[in-house]
């Protein structure tokens, strides 16, 4: 052991200073980057879990269709508009002026502010008295959720480099599974437990159905999380477009629209293609609990806890498996890998829910559902991470909220309305709300396909232009 620490010695002392150096600086400089790197996925840990409480609050209401059609007298159709559009419409035009705040301003208030109004508007949710009135509260859930995405799209960015974006956007897109999931699984024994019960007195609210304590019980604890944004740092702005003297560039909606005619082919294509494969899982999150109450006989618990499970194990899964499988293909220069994903996931999802959701029996049903729906969440962060890698800082926000726009006006809104609409105008019947819902998500899956080929060439341009162009760099 002695002699071990003389020998030791003896090389320290016959290495030069400037090796002594050098080793410290570069332990220092690994420290910083480990430092760094846990900052970053910090933020994405807290995001991930704003995201799926805001899903949480988005989910529950397909757990209650069968009390809101009942106390309201609804037909499917209106319960798709209550779940889709009457969401989607104050979320879709928020998110330009709230894109530009993104760009501009204070990222983490805004977040702040947006999770204490989607929570009280989901709790307002339950004093509604009439479809006008829950259609309105919803507009306001929608408001306070435009607020998340585009800072978060933000924010993310700017914490990791264009190798990595890929999985941690799939680890931030994990909380649309992880919210879905937990609202199935806890909402259905909650819905459950509140159905068995009289109608309920509030203070200077009145007496109400008991069904109506689920937006209360979901919404309010949202108000006690926001202020853990405080604990993340803002990080330095990235990539950011500088005049000649190297100042950053204050851009304005002109110069916002010249990025984006600079790209509009990726925008343009990608932007329709999120709709087309938006539509499917929408459709799908809208409608499958209650596809498995008037198929299959199942209770809202037994259908809540079931796909609860397997939508947090098969869509989280699936939805890290895409961000790696991006991340590869751009490290390896495959830099439209984000859109490849794209195109393998409509195939097995198309394929997969057909069958799904038509089959004779429920075992079939069961066993072709799971893999459909690792295979639908392969693009969830790749989707995200795909725009952000051929858009400057500065206007990150902006086009993210055209991209939004587009998604929620097309995707939200549409995926749980057109099951609805085939159901009452076309088959009249409520027990074919699974050959609704597959066909749908068939016909939504096959434009998928035969979208994202076809911007390949432009994109791989638009991402070399990006990280080529010496004044975006940094």
């Amino acid at each position: 052991m002695w002699l071990g620490y003389l020998c030791s010695q003896l090389v320290g002392f016959n290495r030069c200073p400037e090796d002594v150096m050098s080793e410290v600086a570069l332990a220092n400089r690994e420290s910083l980057q480990a430092a760094s790197a846990l900052r970053a996925w910090y933020l994405v840990a807290v995001l991930t879990l704003f995201y799926a409480l805001s899903f949480v609050d988005r989910q529950i209401m397909s757990l209650l269709v069968g009390p809101m059609k009942h106390e309201f007298a609804l037909s499917d159709t209106r319960i798709g508009l209550l779940q889709g559009f009457a969401f989607a419409s104050f979320y879709t035009l928020m998110g330009f002026p709230l894109g530009r705040f993104a760009d501009t301003g204070d990222r983490r208030g805004l977040i702040a502010g947006g999770i204490v109004l989607w929570s009280a508007m989901t709790s307002l949710c339950g004093t509604a008295k009439s479809f006008f009135s829950l259609f309105l509260a919803r507009m306001g859930v929608g408001v306070g959720e435009a607020t998340l995405s585009p800072a978060a799209f933000s924010l993310i960015s700017d914490s990791f480099s264009p190798g990595s974006l890929g999985v941690a956007f799939s680890v931030y897109s994990m909380g649309i599974s992880i919210g879905s999931g937990v609202a199935l699984l806890v909402g259905g024994s909650l819905v459950s437990s509140v159905l068995r019960m009289n109608a309920v007195s509030l203070p200077f609210l009145g007496t109400f159905s008991s069904w109506r304590l689920t937006f209360f019980a979901v919404g309010l604890p949202g108000l006690l999380f926001a202020p853990l944004i405080k604990t993340v740092k803002d990080p330095n702005r990235r990539n950011l477009m500088r005049a000649s003297d190297g100042r950053p560039l204050n851009l304005g909606l002109a110069a916002t629209f010249r990025e984006f005619r600079r790209r509009w082919q990726s925008i343009t294509g990608m932007s329709f293609a999120i709709v087309f494969q938006s539509v499917a899982s929408y459709a799908f999150f809208a409608w499958a609990p209650e596809y498995f109450q008037r198929v299959h006989g199942w209770t809202v618990a037994q259908a809540g806890h079931c796909l609860g499970a397997m939508v947090i194990f098969c869509c989280c899964s699936g939805t890290w498996v895409g961000g790696a499988l991006c991340d590869y293909w751009v490290r390896k220069g495959m830099y439209e890998g984000p859109l490849r994903v794209g195109v393998l996931s409509a195939i097995g999802a198309g394929v997969l829910f057909a069958f799904a959701l038509t089959a004779p029996q429920f075992r079939w049903s069961w066993e072709a559902m799971a893999p459909g729906l690792f295979f639908i969440s392969l693009p969830g962060g790749s989707a995200y991470a795909a725009l952000q890698l051929i858009l400057p800082n500065q206007v990150r926000g902006q086009i993210s909220a055209i991209f939004l726009f587009i998604l929620n006006i097309g995707g939200l809104s549409l995926g749980p309305l057109l099951p609805a609409i085939l159901n009452d105008y076309v088959f009249k019947n409520e027990s074919m709300i699974g050959v609704s819902t597959a066909l749908t998500m068939g016909l939504a899956c096959t434009l998928v396909i035969a979208t994202l080929p076809r911007i390949y060439k432009p994109y791989r341009r638009d991402f070399l232009a990006m990280h080529s162009r010496p004044e975006l760099r940094g």
